[in-house]
């Protein structure tokens, strides 16, 4: 059987990010650029005040207490044009452009005012309070670089640098098939030995979670002709994903289908725990991945192998899913020869060490288990028994920043 790593590694080969397009710099959030964000002006584009007080010279107010004439006032989005004249002031607000030839800001709380006079009793030197033009940024500095999955702050500063649009790549389109006689979907009338299909639904949310934009396709029954129809809707797809029918049995045609069809078969099996009849095919230039059909196998599989492939596809490295290192706070068996995925929950010890419990109950078809998971313990194949206070490696599931 192939490797996890060998396995991923063959999966992401033949990806590539998809091809750029064209957004409102207000849909921007999640996508990732495909060319560099460049300021198209100084920020600010003037000297202004950082505070609420009076613009004057700093030679001016040198010694105090020093009394000086208002010669007028300017607030934030206004404009005092008038050079300043020596023994002058003029009132201003945070955010508004100094007057020419003032250099120093004067808070209100050093200042008195009586009428059009005011007293300065702490002077301030030049500079102070004074945000300097381009201190943000300057016309052409590099704000943003390609290749980066936007966040709220770069939404900010793409903004700030006067972009209404943003060449991103295009959102992967990821196409969903589930099979098998004996699902249905969430509300709909149940048979004798039917289940609720759950599966499609959570990848296509981690799809969507991860920056993609899932098609589902629905539920192919457990014919090769019914499969072989609904596996046309993928067309114009960067991905497909099919769910269960992968495996060995006399109902399991996702294999052979394909095969009909002309596709490439990569690979049928890893050495992983859950996830084990796992596929790759190449579909005339369309990857697909099967997944095999228990709930728990299926997110698994898509955190180790459809993450770091959508953020192939979307412009984003390759990597593989982050992981950290925890405490066992219970013993483990020794393993066998398939990596195993044992779900657990994560937490802070008062010692601030990461620690992590492995549940009890690992059967792949355990939703409740997996939902209640902090990550993912990793154990190598033929990992020694572990006692409790070992370091072990563990792959977060943080819906947070997309996983599951």
């Amino acid at each position: 059987m192939l490797s996890v790593a060998d396995a991923r590694t063959r999966v992401l080969a033949p990806l590539r990010p998809r091809p750029p397009e064209t957004v409102s710099v207000d849909d921007g959030l999640g996508r990732v650029l495909a060319e560099d964000v460049h300021a198209r002006l100084d920020q600010p584009p003037r000297a202004v005040s950082a505070m609420d007080g009076y613009a004057v010279r700093s030679a001016d107010v040198a010694e105090t207490p020093a009394e000086l004439r208002i010669a007028g006032e300017v607030p934030a989005g206004g404009a005092h044009d008038t050079p300043l004249a020596p023994g002058e002031a003029v009132r201003i607000y945070t955010g508004a452009p100094l007057p020419p030839d003032a250099d120093a800001i004067v808070i209100q709380e050093n200042a008195a005012r009586d009428g059009e006079r005011v007293t300065v009793h702490t002077g301030s030197p030049a500079g102070k309070w004074v945000r300097p033009a381009g201190l943000d940024f300057a016309a052409g500095d590099r704000g943003l670089a390609a290749g980066r999955r936007l966040t709220a702050r770069d939404v900010s500063l793409a903004a700030a640098m006067n972009h209404p649009w943003l060449r991103v790549h295009r959102r992967p389109r990821v196409a969903v098939l589930a099979t098998g006689d004996e699902v249905v979907l969430p509300g709909e009338p149940m048979g004798g030995g039917q289940i609720v299909s759950s599966n499609s639904l959570g990848l296509a949310a981690f799809v969507r979670a991860r920056g993609g934009e899932p098609v589902n396709l629905g539920i192919a029954r457990d014919d090769p002709d019914a499969l072989a129809a609904r596996l046309d809707g993928a067309a114009g797809c960067d991905l497909l994903v099919t769910i269960g029918g992968a495996s060995v049995g006399a109902h399991d045609h996702v294999h052979s289908v394909l095969e009909a069809k002309g596709a490439d078969m990569g690979f049928w099996k890893i050495a992983m725990r859950p996830g084990k009849p796992l596929m790759f095919a190449d579909l005339g230039g369309l990857p697909v991945v099967g997944l095999p059909g228990n709930p728990v196998s299926v997110l698994v599989c898509a955190h180790i192998f459809l993450r770091p492939a959508l953020d192939a596809l979307a412009g984003l490295p390759a990597s593989d899913p982050p992981s950290v290192q925890a405490v066992l706070d219970a013993p483990l068996a020794a393993n066998d020869r398939r990596a195993d995925h044992l779900r657990a929950n994560l937490h802070r010890d008062d010692g601030g060490k990461l620690v992590a419990t492995p549940f009890a109950r690992q059967d792949s078809s355990m939703l409740s288990g997996l939902a209640a998971a902090d990550g993912l313990i990793v154990r190598p194949p033929h990992a020694a028994a572990a006692a409790a206070g070992d370091t072990v490696t563990a792959l977060p599931l943080d819906d947070s920043v997309g996983g599951i």
